[in-house]
């Protein structure tokens, strides 16, 4: 079993010197009394606990045996069943959710620090709670009070867990073309029939019921995305007191065999005149299931984080003992026969990637969520509409961004353990396998480079974009007299400057040619992504800088100095290459025609 240990002091140093969350949630009534480091600190410690004993010794054992269905049952691999009681005794469930209905009221800030500790231990078994957030929220926004009392109430509890139905056979991201039916019963219910795939979580023995939220067409719906509504469909329908009761007509009728996450049940879906009830007004489920789909990214932007993380520790401790070779400087352990493989240039550099994209997206995470939580908090329109902006403009970096540093991040764990790293029983591969997933789900990198160029960034006419520049060059101007770090504080602002120049001249050749935009998208987020990164990396920087100047002799605020130099110095660079890849333009992409793809 691989060694993990929550990284509690970066998260602290996150919440506390860079975001800090009490001053930041001071005067929103609905967090009132729920937002204090020493509270984060003993729920980050509780989960820690119950992640590292509970959830990581079975995290192999669901990697080997993966879920087994017969008949239209899935039972998880041993161990998850226990260990999903444990985590609704310990009340994880209701963290984040509507006190009204059970919940505790906590902002959504602690279930993504929680969820980090979750994936990094054990990635398939925290899907199961994971995707109930997303029903819960979708429920919160858009169901009725009946609906709430019947269906968010269980869920809240941990009793019932949800899902969201989207994907078919032949409609991955282009929903418009889903054709699963909604047909109105006499009473206000609806028979919903159709198939839906990659449902994960979707038949499972860990709770007594599932509520799967479903996007469907009903009989006169106009085509496309217009014509999509929104529905619940129990596992098992209720009786009038609203306990389980007969099973309703949703079946899985198969189990994907995937690359990794094989201890989460992904599964094909049969509707076959399934009971369901409308959530939301006809013909904008895709407008509701969007509050579905945003948490669901930020969700898996974590993952991204976790692989980096978990691959980052199993990497370190393999390097600081595995000896090869002397140091090219001569020998550093004379006593030993060689030295540890931490001295060689290529595998610290290695490391320090792995470190960089760790704490690079912890911050990007947490900072993300914070604008989640005032969206949900504020009671002034224009403090939430300029929230929700900047949720809407760095959730697609974030989720991209995050995922492919983690599969980069997965791979030089494996790398750093050469052959070992092959091996099942170190964990590394299981790590790149699971990590894999994370930019294809949940829309892929590409889709979300043009939902971020396309949608939010051009569709907003910069609007979106030239308010987070903003605030970047208002903390560059703060700092820029900044001796040790003036080196940095320059780059960031040239970056910011070159992000809406390259913005422009996008604008502009889109103008001549639309697959201009679809051409740079790519390169563009990644460009975006390191950009934002750039700031939150000098902020650290400079935040680590001012407690040791307030005389803090812990050595971690120098380390987070020295990482930082390493990502301004090494990663930062990779924004050259994707300045020139959009400044090429998209001719040369289409040069060959599709017959010329030929390959005999």
């Amino acid at each position: 079993m691989r060694n993990y240990i929550a990284p509690l002091k970066d998260m602290k140093f996150v919440l506390k010197d860079l975001l800090n969350v009490e001053q930041k949630y001071t005067g929103y009534a609905k967090f009132a009394d729920k937002v204090s480091m020493d509270i984060m600190e003993q729920y980050l410690e509780v989960a820690a606990d119950f992640c590292q004993n509970e959830l990581l010794p079975i995290n192999a054992t669901g990697d080997q045996q993966g879920c087994r269905l017969q008949d239209g049952v899935v039972t998880t691999p041993d161990g998850f069943k226990a260990a999903y009681d444990k985590y609704v005794e310990l009340g994880f469930t209701s963290l984040t959710g509507d006190e009204k209905y059970g919940g505790q009221g906590f902002p959504t800030l602690y279930r993504i620090a929680i969820s980090e500790i979750i994936t990094a231990t054990n990635w398939s078994w925290g899907m199961y709670p994971g995707l109930s957030h997303g029903a819960m929220r979708t429920l919160e926004h858009h169901g009725s009070d009946e609906q709430k009392h019947k269906f968010l109430v269980p869920l809240i509890a941990g009793r019932w867990t949800g899902t969201m139905c989207l994907t078919e056979s032949h409609a991955g991201s282009d929903l418009g073309l889903i054709r699963t039916k909604a047909v109105p019963n006499e009473d206000v219910s609806y028979s919903i029939s159709g198939e839906k795939i990659f449902i994960s979580a979707g038949e499972h023995d860990l709770a007594e019921n599932i509520v799967h939220i479903v996007l469907a067409r009903l009989p006169d719906a106009p085509a496309g995305t217009k014509g999509i509504s929104l529905f619940i469909v129990p596992k098992y329908n209720l009786d009038e007191a609203g306990n389980v009761a007969s099973r309703n007509g949703v079946v899985c009728s198969a189990i994907e065999h995937k690359m990794g996450i094989h201890g989460n049940a992904t599964c094909v879906l049969n509707f076959d005149n399934a009971k369901g009830f409308l959530i939301g007004p006809e013909n904008r489920g895709l407008n509701c299931m969007f509050t579905f789909m945003n948490s669901a990214r930020i969700g898996t932007a974590i993952q991204g984080l976790a692989a980096a993380e978990s691959s980052y520790q199993g990497a370190l401790a393999y390097a600081k003992d595995r000896l090869a070779m002397r140091s090219l400087e001569g020998a550093k352990e004379p006593n030993l026969p060689a030295d540890p493989i931490i001295v060689h240039p290529a595998v610290r550099n290695m490391l320090l990637t792995q470190k960089v994209f760790a704490e690079g997206s912890r911050a990007l995470a947490y900072y993300l969520a914070t604008y989640a939580d005032i969206a949900e908090a504020t009671d002034n329109p224009e403090e939430k509409k300029a929230a929700e902006d900047r949720l809407a403009l760095l959730t697609p970096i974030a989720k991209a961004l995050m995922t492919e540093t983690g599969v980069e991040a997965a791979k030089h764990g494996m790398q750093v353990f050469g052959g070992h790293g092959y091996i099942a029983e170190h964990g590394m591969e299981q790590i790149a396998r699971d990590a894999r997933i994370a930019s294809l789900y949940e829309g892929t990198t590409e889709i979300q480079s043009i939902d971020l160029l396309a949608r939010k960034v051009l569709g907003s006419k910069l609007g979106l974009l030239t308010a987070l520049t903003d605030e970047i060059q208002g903390f560059v101007k703060e700092h820029q007299q900044h001796a040790q770090f003036n080196q940095q504080v320059a780059q960031v602002s040239q970056l910011t400057e070159q992000w809406l120049e390259l913005t422009k001249t996008i604008q502009s050749q889109a103008q001549q040619s639309a697959n201009e935009i679809g051409a740079a998208s790519v390169d563009y987020l990644y460009f975006s992504g390191y950009v934002v990164s750039s700031y939150l990396w000098l902020k650290m920087a400079i935040t680590a800088q001012q407690k040791i100047e307030e005389g803090n002799t812990d050595p971690f605020y120098a380390a987070k100095i020295k990482t930082a130099q390493f990502f301004f110095a090494r990663i930062l660079p990779r924004t050259s290459t994707h300045i020139a890849n959009i400044q090429a333009g998209g001719e040369s992409l289409f040069l060959l025609t599709p017959e010329e793809f030929k390959f005999d």
